[in-house]
């Protein structure tokens, strides 16, 4: 809903007498701040400040793991699941070898969970 259309109900429901005219100020001023407040980035998505969020929060995972965890870490990171990971590394590996140069060394520079 967009905020004109909240404006809208907001106003319907003083003219009903439902609200009165200080909680219509009050619940307009709260529907104001929070359109102007930043909004978080959705799941999956990133902004420029978001990458290198998204980087230090990168583990090695624990749990899912078939050789050092990269995968289920990078899985738990972005939400896609680890055999699709798995399959882009082979795939990669496959091509030219890059896959098991960038596994090799996120192996070596990515910390494990609870590090």
């Amino acid at each position: 809903m967009s905020l004109a259309d909240e404006l809208e109900r907001l106003a319907a429901l003083q003219e009903r007498g439902v609200l009165s005219a200080e909680e219509f100020q009050q619940a307009k001023a709260r529907l104001i701040a929070t359109a102007h407040a930043p909004q978080p980035a959705a799941a999956g998505t990133a902004s420029d400040g978001d990458i290198g969020n998204a980087v230090q929060r990168l583990r090695r995972s624990t749990e899912d793991r078939w050789l050092g965890g990269i995968c289920g870490g990078v899985a738990q990171l972005t939400g896609i699941e680890s055999w699709v990971w798995r399959l882009a590394f082979t795939l990669l590996f496959l091509f030219w070898g890059a896959g098991l140069l960038i596994y090799v060394l996120l192996w070596i520079f990515v910390p494990e969970q609870g590090q």
